[in-house]
């Protein structure tokens, strides 16, 4: 099946930076996300809006057309993959051949994303090391802090949490993980262009997110468990 992508080569979010950023058609995402239109920050109005666009084909092109305008970028550009959406694969799965594809027209350049694929086999499981040795930085998203401690113990990806709206800039996991706050949520100067930790592969402590945008409260219970 063929899904949907667009390239922003400068991105108009004031926290992102004006750095490139994708978006990956709605049927990328999995129905193991307990965001998906449930709290999910990408429906938010703009964001939901061009997302359709690119769900419907109206915005966007091929996996082929996204991964030529991602090798044209600059070296050692900072990307990010799906400002919306998932890996490549419908719901659930994960494409790996798509992946492989993302992960070369990457080379050379430092791409990150995030994912909430469930990765059941071990073949998906060493996609994603593969991807992060590679160069291209897939951070695994946990919904609760028990949920990032799982994620983490799998060792084949930096790790990433939703955290609740009050949570404290640093924190630990039941596990003792370290937790840092994303610091483009409370920053006011703090841009990920300026940051870059979630495209750190090697990175050992875990990026928190609070709870943010139209869905905070959905987003917020989740995070609670």
């Amino acid at each position: 099946m063929t899904y949907g992508y667009h390239l922003t080569p400068r991105s108009s979010n004031a926290k992102t930076g004006k750095i490139p950023v994708s978006t990956s058609s709605r049927e990328t995402c999995p129905d193991a996300c307990p965001f998906k239109k449930n709290g999910c920050y990408a429906d938010n109005y703009h964001l939901s809006m061009h997302w359709d666009k690119v769900t419907r084909g109206e915005r966007g092109g091929s996996l082929e057309v996204l991964c030529a305008a991602i090798a044209a970028l600059p070296d050692n550009q900072l990307w990010r993959h799906d400002q919306a959406g998932d890996l490549p694969g419908k719901g659930n799965a994960l494409d790996r051949g798509a992946l492989r594809q993302l992960v070369a027209a990457n080379r050379g350049k430092r791409g990150y994303t995030y994912t909430h694929k469930p990765l059941r086999s071990k073949r998906d499981r060493d996609a994603i090391a593969r991807a992060n040795r590679d160069g291209l930085t897939i951070n695994l998203s946990g919904n609760t802090l028990e949920h990032a401690d799982e994620l983490a113990a799998l060792g084949i990806a930096p790790v990433t949490v939703v955290l609740p709206s009050d949570a404290p800039k640093r924190t630990r996991t039941p596990h003792g993980n370290d937790v840092v706050t994303c610091p483009a949520t409370y920053l006011d100067e703090m841009t990920c262009e300026k940051c870059g930790a979630c495209a750190v592969a090697s990175r050992r402590s875990i990026i928190g997110f609070p709870a943010h945008g139209s869905g905070a409260r959905h987003a917020d219970l989740i995070a609670r468990g």
